[in-house]
């Protein structure tokens, strides 16, 4: 088994001072992360009957502006570990998700401004085949916590799914990240909406 990767192993980037071409082969050509292009959480509807495939691909080059590292915003990171592309996690204000707005894991039991610009949200880890089960996702937390807090996010959200040692979980399972990584990562547990998912927080 290869050994863990370390946050001084990894050069994490905004997506923007990424290629598309590096970014692609972290998502791959034909898992689940190819085909979803981290727009679960963007589209309104139901992800695979409301878009296709082209239009997903064109979103997501378009809120990561890969290629353009002078841009304003883009829409996560990208990790590299020796000039490999290994690793993206997404982060932008919560207003940026249309769909958190109407799921009930972020808000159940809480009194939040669902309109709040200044709160920003982790949504989703990608890490590329062959590199899986290396413990990336832990920094690429971190970098997107401190990648929000330095462009003026008043709190970072994530919103983990719950692992148990001996029950099976998919791998698509935990795109949203594992409780795990938020905790060992400086995020506090604000809320257990339901059994198998947390709300996790981090303010400025």
């Amino acid at each position: 088994m290869e050994r863990p990767v370390t946050a001084d192993d990894l050069r994490i980037v905004p997506a923007n001072e990424a290629s598309w071409d590096d970014l692609q082969m972290i998502f791959g050509d034909a898992d689940y992360p190819h085909h979803c292009q981290c727009q679960r959480f963007k589209v309104t509807g139901w992800l695979w009957r409301d878009t296709e495939l082209d239009e997903r691909f064109a979103m997501q080059r378009e809120a990561t502006d890969c290629g353009h590292p002078d841009a304003d915003q883009t829409s996560g990171l990208v990790a590299y570990l020796d000039d490999e592309p290994v690793g993206w996690v997404a982060v932008e204000p919560r207003v940026a998700y249309p769909k958190l707005r109407t799921s009930r894991v972020p808000w159940t039991g809480r009194d939040e401004d669902k309109g709040d610009p200044d709160v920003w949200a982790i949504t989703c880890f990608c890490v590329r085949k062959g590199f899986r089960g290396r413990g990336i996702t832990y920094p690429l937390a971190r970098a997107a916590a401190d990648h929000a807090l330095e462009r003026g996010a008043t709190a970072v959200e994530g919103y983990p799914i719950v692992t148990e040692p001996g029950v099976e979980i998919t791998w698509g399972e935990t795109h949203v990240g594992a409780v795990c990584v938020f905790e060992s990562t400086g995020f506090t547990e604000v809320s257990a909406p339901t059994k198998r998912r947390r709300v996790f927080r981090i303010d400025s």
